[in-house]
């Protein structure tokens, strides 16, 4: 097994770009990854995008990205592109993406894997490499009913600390979920476990990275 050390660039913070299309797929995913990352990378940046949401579920996703990066240089970006329907605003999906990229050039990028089931996480994984041609892009995976789990190789182990705490803070930060039937620890850790095996830890969380240059 190969590993990759992330660290910062020289001369400044590590800087990571979280986008989903709705409140909690990015702490689902890549929470743990994130709460590692705040914890030994001094002065991190995030920019946190969502393009869906109530407002209600905007302010739970408001408050999880400060609790999920703390003490990071944290800006939130909120959009309010139709749920379920992101194919159908293709274009508004890529101007704001785009947007992002003129104004943010990050060093690591979590985003929606381009194998998802799911129409608006698929729409965004196609559009990122469009805009973000200079970056590493590590595409998550959301668990849910349409199994479409998929082959990852890409992993970044998380300590039981950091595991237990993200399923906690998921808990904590989006109690509109309570009521899902696939919600919780259970969830959420055992997904961990097995990606955990997959690379040696007790714990992980897995991506999909479709290209890495080493210089």
């Amino acid at each position: 097994m190969i590993s990759w050390r992330l660290n910062a660039p020289a001369g400044g913070p590590l800087s990571v770009l979280a986008i989903g299309a709705h409140p909690d797929d990015i702490e689902i995913a890549a929470g743990g990854t994130l709460l590692s990352l705040a914890g030994r990378q001094h002065g991190l940046r995030v920019r946190y995008v969502l393009l869906t949401g109530t407002p209600e579920r905007q302010r739970e996703a408001r408050a999880a990205a400060r609790g999920f990066t703390p003490g990071a240089d944290l800006e939130v970006e909120f959009h309010d592109l139709p749920e379920g329907r992101l194919p159908a605003v293709w274009a508004q999906v890529k101007e704001i993406i785009e947007g992002v990229a003129r104004s943010f050039a990050p060093d690591l990028i979590l985003g929606p894997a381009t194998g998802d089931a799911h129409q608006d996480h698929r729409t965004i994984a196609e559009v990122l490499p469009t805009a973000f041609r200079d970056q590493v892009c590590l595409g998550y995976e959301v668990p849910k009913w349409d199994g479409d789990m998929p082959r990852p190789n890409t992993y970044f182990p998380l300590t039981d600390e950091i595991a237990r705490a993200k399923a906690d803070l998921l808990d904590e930060y989006y109690p509109s979920q309570h009521k899902r039937d696939w919600w919780g620890a259970e969830t959420f850790l055992g997904l961990a476990r097995l990606r955990g095996v997959e690379c040696r830890a007790r714990y992980a969380e897995a991506f999909t990275c479709t290209k890495l240059v080493i210089s």
